[in-house]
């Protein structure tokens, strides 16, 4: 991709989390695209599993040195080089009202992030709608399994129901087996590939 610096095609290794790299078709897309979770049988981001002791909250200005060790982790997980130029230009637009992206935190009892949501808007034209689209996804490695990914996602959720958006998408890459077996429980896998064009 390459809105966001690296790559955020790609939003979930969390901890247990994920759909697959089929998903997105971005904006424009169809009602009638499979990507809408549109049925009661589709369960929510909470499920039936007990979430972890965490807090979910927007991302703050004095979250910087525990969000840049997240997320540089999470660029390490996708292969990216995360150089300092771009954790500061992510940095400053979750933080930019002139830019739509925005981060969401999960805060373990100790008060210690856990966990990153970085979370835009999309217009959906045919469907006449907006959605929330998960850009980027990932739980430290010490809090996963319990339930932090789902958490995140719940909150996620919970945004989208307050604003009235229509749908909550994001993709991850295909063997992120462990991610996706979260994302299966909690959203609706859809039959979209997804392409880059890389511009030169």
């Amino acid at each position: 991709m390459n809105g966001h610096d690296i790559d955020t095609e790609r939003p979930a290794e969390a901890d247990d989390v994920s759909t697959d790299d089929t998903s997105i078709p971005e904006a424009g897309d169809s009602e009638v695209d499979g990507s809408a979770p549109r049925n009661s049988e589709t369960p929510s981001a909470t499920g039936s599993e007990q979430l972890s002791a965490v807090t979910v909250r927007p991302l703050a200005q004095n979250d910087f040195f525990a969000w840049y060790d997240l997320y540089a982790q999470y660029a390490t997980f996708y292969e990216e080089e995360l150089t300092d130029e771009r954790a500061m230009r992510a940095w400053l637009w979750l933080h930019d009202e002139n830019h739509l992206i925005t981060g969401l935190v999960a805060v373990d009892a100790s008060g210690a992030l856990v966990g990153l949501a970085h979370v835009r808007p999309f217009e959906r034209l045919l469907a006449g709608g907006n959605g929330l689209y998960i850009d980027d996804l990932f739980v430290s490695p010490a809090a996963r399994k319990q339930g932090v990914a789902r958490a995140l996602i719940a909150a996620v959720e919970q945004q989208a129901k307050d604003g009235g958006y229509q749908i909550v998408r994001w993709i991850t890459a295909k063997d992120n087996d462990t991610a996706r077996r979260v994302y299966d429980a909690v959203a609706k896998k859809t039959n979209w590939v997804t392409y880059d064009l890389a511009v030169s």
